[in-house]
């Protein structure tokens, strides 16, 4: 399997198991808080990222040197919160596939800026007529399926 095939496939279990995980911290969240729920649900991810670090790389040397980088990029840390936080608040309210669609769209808007300027350190890929297209029907479809 080639690296884009791979990185295709990966990204669609992602998908996948992010739908999941919207309708289990829903679920864990009503029964135990949302805050409670999205913290226990940060210490398992990071439990595995331990044991994966250990395993793989005998040590968080690569870990500890990320302490050295500009502090902009530990924001992603910051974005695992607000993720984690909306994974486990907002499907309970509005549902697992408009919580879905509306991620999407937000990621979707958000890409189509990052790749438009090359934000944050990645390639500039400007605007299309096909990618307007895309990201105006993607946002229909996420205000459709916010109708009960």
């Amino acid at each position: 399997m080639s690296g884009n095939a791979g990185a295709i496939l990966f990204t669609v279990v992602a998908g996948v198991a992010a739908t999941i995980q919207a309708a289990i911290n829903a679920t864990l969240g009503r029964r135990i808080g949302t805050l409670e729920a999205a913290v226990f649900q940060t210490v398992v991810a990071m439990l595995i990222f331990t044991a994966l670090v250990l395993g793989f790389r005998q040590g968080f040397g690569g870990v500890w040197s990320a302490f050295r980088q500009p502090a902009w990029l530990w924001l992603g840390g910051v974005m695992g919160v607000i993720i984690v936080m909306a994974l486990t608040f907002a499907p309970q309210r509005i549902g697992v596939v408009a919580f879905s669609g509306i991620l999407v769209g937000g990621q979707f808007a958000m890409a189509a800026i990052v790749d438009r300027f090359g934000l944050l350190g990645v390639e500039r890929i400007g605007f299309t007529w096909q990618r307007v297209l895309g990201l105006t029907l993607l946002a229909a479809g996420a205000a459709l399926v916010l109708k009960r």
